[in-house]
């Protein structure tokens, strides 16, 4: 079976979708990988390579399609939400190919894509959620609105791994995020979102459902933000809410720390994933706040510890592959191996022929 998988250079959810599948028992699958980088390093761990533009090129849908044609491809998984807008937008043009999209609904990537209706469904079904505000204007009225600092503030569409993600603990702060991100990101939108919990609070919680919208299964990582790798920004709280710990920690992208069933956040998840009529991966992003467990982002899509997960027996690319491809109702039935603590590290590699 051919796997086409993109944007694998870099530490996206691209290269974790590949680790993943090399982890798949038997070894079946021949893994092309693509990234507009042609000397990532990722290259060299395929059975083969393609270069593809960025997403962002009006080029960009035509060559991916004709990589699809040329090497007679079976899956297809993007590896970045940019390219994963593309694909979702234009899936007939691979379905009229027999390829597999191993992504969710366009219905559902849209909403999880917008985080402020993504608060508002998960409020409307009687969870608790951060408190949320959308600003696209900056002025005395729209800042007088946020009685509930300190506060995260972010785009209101689309992620990134936490990479623009600040913190704001007064009205002084706020309004210095909300001028920088409208700097960096003109014409965009952003959330004033609560923040919540303490960081040794917080999960990230992986649910997987069918292209029928049946459950597959679930799981979770209660993060580990002690480490810098794992850590976008840690300011000492000086607010009044001393009950948020002594400092606030917003995440990066890079997931580690303990991985177990934990019925007490996976199921409030896949409460939330049905709702939304979910037909495929969903990653979700939350803290335990005064009891209470707050969703504050859902990525529509595998994550960045999609690996990690591999590594203790939930596969979620290969479970997708064997039940929407292949057809197995029953999936393997033996359980992760949990509970299970994976730390993570940065590596070195040279390369002694760059191609460019």
């Amino acid at each position: 079976m051919n796997i086409l998988v993109t944007a694998i250079g870099g530490g996206g959810h691209g290269d974790q979708v590949r680790k993943a599948l090399q982890m798949a028992e038997p070894k079946g699958y021949q893994i092309i990988g693509a990234d507009a980088n042609p000397n990532c390093h990722q290259r060299q761990l395929v059975d083969s390579f393609e270069q593809l533009p960025l997403a962002s090129d009006g080029q960009y849908l035509d060559a991916i399609v004709e990589v699809c044609r040329k090497r007679s491809i079976d899956v297809l998984f993007h590896g970045c939400e940019p390219e994963m807008r593309v694909i979702s937008r234009n899936r007939k043009r691979f379905e009229d190919l027999g390829i597999m999209l191993g992504m969710n609904s366009s219905s559902v990537i849209e909403l999880c894509s917008d985080k402020f209706q993504t608060a508002r469904v998960i409020s409307k079904l009687g969870m608790f959620v951060p408190r949320t505000e959308t600003i696209s204007v900056v002025n005395s009225e729209t800042l007088a609105k946020i009685d509930y600092l300190p506060v995260v503030v972010k785009p209101a569409k689309d992620g990134g791994g936490s990479s623009r993600v600040l913190l704001a603990q007064t009205r002084d702060q706020l309004a210095m995020a909300l001028g920088y991100l409208g700097l960096a990101y003109p014409s965009s939108e952003f959330i004033v979102q609560e923040y919540i919990g303490s960081p040794q609070s917080e999960f990230t919680v992986g649910i997987l459902h069918d292209h029928r919208g049946e459950y597959i299964g679930g799981i979770g990582l209660r993060r580990d933000l002690t480490s810098s790798l794992s850590v976008r920004e840690r300011v000492q709280n000086v607010s009044s809410k001393r009950f948020l710990g002594d400092w606030l920690v917003v995440s990066s992208g890079v997931s580690q720390g303990l991985l177990d069933s934990f019925p007490e956040v996976v199921e409030p998840c896949r409460r939330v994933a049905e709702a939304v009529g979910s037909r495929g991966p969903l990653n979700f992003q939350c803290r335990i706040h005064r009891n209470e467990i707050g969703i504050f982002e859902i990525n529509p899509r595998l994550s960045g510890t999609t690996s990690l997960r591999a590594m203790v027996g939930f596969n979620e690319p290969d479970l997708m592959i064997r039940r929407i491809r292949l057809g197995e109702q029953e999936l393997d039935k033996t359980k992760p191996n949990l509970p299970s603590l994976i730390s993570r590290q940065l590596i070195e590699v040279a390369q002694s022929e760059p191609m460019t």
